[in-house]
């Protein structure tokens, strides 16, 4: 099993992201459910992230997903609050929302608790919403305990996010 990131490895990433967004002329928004505000403050840690950062939405609820960020309650009962579908509607909502290029957000099963039939403890489900493009979805199950799966999920994301701000303005 690989380590989770540390402190510098998520702080570098930020940065890369940041630098991404600034090449590309772009602006991020973040819906966090199991990470609870990690991925924003990781993006904050950089100065001058104001430039492409304009916030971000902890739904750590599901009333918290629909109220502000629209996604259906219907959605959350069929897939459950960690799975695919939420996670891309957490992000189009996100974005949406606060108007910005790229919205980014994660649900998943950060530990000990939580864990479900299909589901274990780790899971986690991350999604980039780029205007303009379809939406990007990952899967992943890490095999840390509780914060090492928030920062993984937090690394993920971020790392997701950069690759497709690369790929969609071939800058950064």
């Amino acid at each position: 099993m690989l380590s989770a990131p540390t402190e510098a490895e998520l702080e570098l990433a930020g940065a890369r992201l940041g630098e991404s967004l600034l090449a590309a002329g772009w602006k991020l928004a973040t819906a966090e459910s199991s990470t609870g505000g990690l991925i924003g403050h990781i993006i904050t840690l950089v100065p001058g992230a104001s430039r492409y950062y304009v916030g971000g939405v902890i739904s750590y609820s599901n009333l918290a997903k629909e109220v502000e960020l629209g996604v259906p309650h219907e959605l959350i009962e069929e897939h459950g609050a960690v799975s695919a579908e939420v996670a891309q509607a957490m992000a189009d909502g996100v974005r949406t929302r606060f108007g910005v290029e790229l919205g980014v957000a994660v649900t998943g099963i950060a530990g000990p608790e939580g864990a479900t039939p299909g589901k274990p403890v780790g899971t986690h489900y991350l999604a980039v919403a780029l205007r303009g493009r379809p939406d990007r979805v990952e899967h992943r199950v890490l095999g840390h305990d509780r914060e090492g799966n928030k920062s993984a999920a937090a690394m993920v994301a971020i790392e997701l996010a950069a690759d497709e701000v690369r790929a969609a303005s071939g800058k950064g």
